[in-house]
């Protein structure tokens, strides 16, 4: 008989001021810059959900029977007529989980609920993205989190 040992199900940590810093200005030199260039308008550095809304997928993926919530990097298509300034631009989508162990290992497999077209994968999108929706100072891309100098060749400096 093969027996498997339960691990816990915690992947994440908190983190302090300068790791959160030193991540986003990576992000913002490495990536953001190249995805603003490529669409031709400054693409997003940020996805807000409100706390009741994440606890309400939260309560709905635990009596769905999820243990966790994969966050996927995604981006809107070009073609994006529910809401046309998010179009190429990025975001994040949460599918809820629930681990799986197998002889491979540990996985996290998505969750699907009975939808009136069949199984539905268990997900939530559609967050307050910055750009295009930053409401201010302190919210989106000046907000100093991570604030980055970056060359833009030809474009000049910008500092992000």
């Amino acid at each position: 008989m093969i027996k498997y040992q339960k691990k816990a199900l915690k992947a994440g940590m908190y983190v302090d001021n300068a790791h959160v810093d030193s991540v986003i200005r990576t992000y913002k030199q490495e990536r953001w810059v190249y995805n603003t260039e490529r669409i031709g308008k400054e693409d997003s550095l940020s996805t807000w959900y409100s706390i009741e809304e994440l606890e309400e997928f939260m309560e709905t993926a635990k009596k769905n029977g999820a243990d966790g919530v994969k966050i996927y990097f995604a981006a809107y298509p070009k073609d994006f007529p529910k809401q046309p300034e998010y179009a190429e631009r990025q975001t994040v989508v949460l599918v809820a989980t629930k681990q799986k162990q197998s002889l491979e290992g540990v996985q996290n497999k998505d969750v699907y609920v009975d939808g009136q077209a069949g199984p539905q994968i268990l997900a939530y999108n559609a967050g307050q993205i910055c750009p295009p929706w930053c409401g201010g100072k302190g919210v989106g891309p000046d907000d100093g989190i991570g604030i980055a100098i970056v060359d833009r060749k030809d474009k000049g400096l910008s500092v992000i």
